[in-house]
């Protein structure tokens, strides 16, 4: 079973309006490449707050869909209020027919680790893991710190929402990025590598496929986490440049068992 997706490492702002241009040159790239699914970084329509317009956002969103139904597919990173009026740092899946499958809620929420506690955790809401289906294969979605637990920001235990997802028959894996970063070496070696390694070995891990994105705004220092799809292997069969604007579509095979 094959799914063409496409990838976005684009600069994710607090003014929605330049994220909605960031977020149609990817949209416009995607459809070229004729890629059923989209993932985009995390917050890259909101921004990544809690303090945003939800009808600024609301009508941008429509935007979007109006877009791409019928010719593509989303894994859209937002931060968004859902009915229920709670906020949801989530990836929203849309069908090529631009049927809405659900949202993953960002799970692993960030934090200090002093008491109170305070960050992540005071804003946003969580919903439990969930799997989606999408062109008959099933797939699901993590949200940054989702994937790898970082104990510098992390007051629960890691729950392992990868290998979960893999459990509940998951093949692809969106992951949508945007860590905090600066030009310190510990940011730029320490942090970038832990985040690459827990890729690659979760991936192989649970023998599935990873295609992650992330924030890369500032575009003068390199990204949180490599950009790109990771293979059951844990091999790297797309890896995007470290800084700027970029964009992939690579055609995954599914049905292929990859691990040794």
């Amino acid at each position: 079973m094959k799914l063409r997706v496409a990838g976005a490492q684009i600069p994710v702002t607090k003014d929605v309006r330049s994220n909605l241009e960031a977020l149609n040159r990817a949209i416009d790239y995607a459809i070229d490449e004729d890629a059923d699914i989209l993932l985009t970084p995390e917050g890259s329509l909101s921004g990544y707050t809690h303090k945003f317009n939800q009808r600024e956002v609301t009508a941008a969103l429509e935007t979007i869909l109006s877009r791409s139904k019928g010719r593509l597919g989303l894994a859209l990173g937002t931060c968004y209020i859902e009915g229920d009026g709670r906020c949801y740092d989530q990836i929203r899946f849309y069908d090529k027919k631009g049927q809405y499958l659900g949202f993953h809620s960002k799970i692993l929420l960030c934090s200090n680790l002093g008491k109170p506690l305070k960050g992540e955790i005071d804003y946003y809401h969580k919903k439990p893991l969930r799997k989606f289906r999408l062109n008959g294969l099933v797939i699901g979605g993590l949200i940054c710190n989702d994937m790898w637990g970082n104990p510098c920001c992390t007051y629960m235990p890691d729950a392992h929402l990868s290998q979960q997802l893999a459990r509940m028959s998951a093949r692809v894996i969106f992951h949508a990025v945007n860590g905090g970063r600066d030009k310190t070496k510990f940011s730029q070696v320490i942090t970038r590598n832990f985040h690459e390694s827990n890729l690659q070995m979760r991936a192989k891990a649970g023998n599935v496929w990873i295609v992650t994105v992330d924030n890369c705004f500032p575009q003068d220092i390199p990204c949180s986490s490599p950009g790109g799809v990771v293979n059951p292997k844990g091999e790297w069969v797309v890896r995007l440049p470290p800084k700027g604007e970029h964009f992939f579509a690579y055609t995954i095979n599914a049905s292929r068992v990859l691990r040794e």
